[in-house]
């Protein structure tokens, strides 16, 4: 029988499931889709959908009950801004999970957690990545010229450089030996002699 166990205890303390879930939350607020395990993502969506009812409401209480929980002043903004107003028309389900398969290391099985989105703002973000890259690869195929002459010219200026501050192997020795008179002294070399 399973009574009164309400919640998964993903085999931590107290303290230390809390702060695993206030960080899943806040990263799916601020990513809007995460990766985990399915126990940790099924416990992270019953927060995350308790956060967005209270920011749906949009009062100061329900905004200082999710300041206490979402670990990022700017997430938390972004919550009531953005991402809120996406269900005014929804009654609840503002999270999806999706079971992508097990993991290598320990067999885990694992899951993405989303915030399930409307079809019209699907769209808008794939012209947006469209668009992002398109300028990505207009802005690159513009620079490689400059990049080329740039790292050119920087390389011949430091073999200049490194060719004037090598000195020649004579001038050492030329210094040296004027110095001392013409002859080359051995320092620290005492020889004994026999006697």
């Amino acid at each position: 029988m399973r009574h009164r166990k309400d919640h998964r205890k993903l085999s931590r303390t107290h303290e230390h499931r809390r702060a695993l879930l206030r960080n899943l939350v806040t990263a799916l607020f601020q990513y809007e889709r995460i990766e985990t395990t399915v126990a940790k993502a099924k416990e992270a969506r019953r927060l995350a959908e308790r956060m967005i009812t209270f920011a749906k409401d949009g009062d100061v209480a329900g905004r200082r009950h999710v300041s206490r929980f979402v670990t990022k002043p700017e997430i938390v903004t972004k919550l009531f801004g953005t991402i809120a107003p996406w269900y005014t028309e929804r009654k609840g389900g503002y999270t999806r999970i999706i079971r992508i398969g097990h993991r290598l290391g320990d067999a885990g099985e694992t899951a993405y957690l989303e915030l399930v989105k409307s079809v019209e703002q699907k769209e808008q973000e794939r012209a947006d990545r469209i668009a992002a890259a398109e300028a990505k690869a207009l802005a690159e195929s513009a620079k490689p010229e400059s990049k080329k002459k740039k790292a050119k010219a920087e390389a011949e200026e430091a073999a200049e450089a490194a060719a004037e501050a090598k000195p020649r192997r004579g001038a050492k020795r030329e210094k040296a030996g004027a110095g001392a008179g013409g002859g080359s002294k051995q320092k620290g070399t005492r020889r004994k002699t026999g006697g």
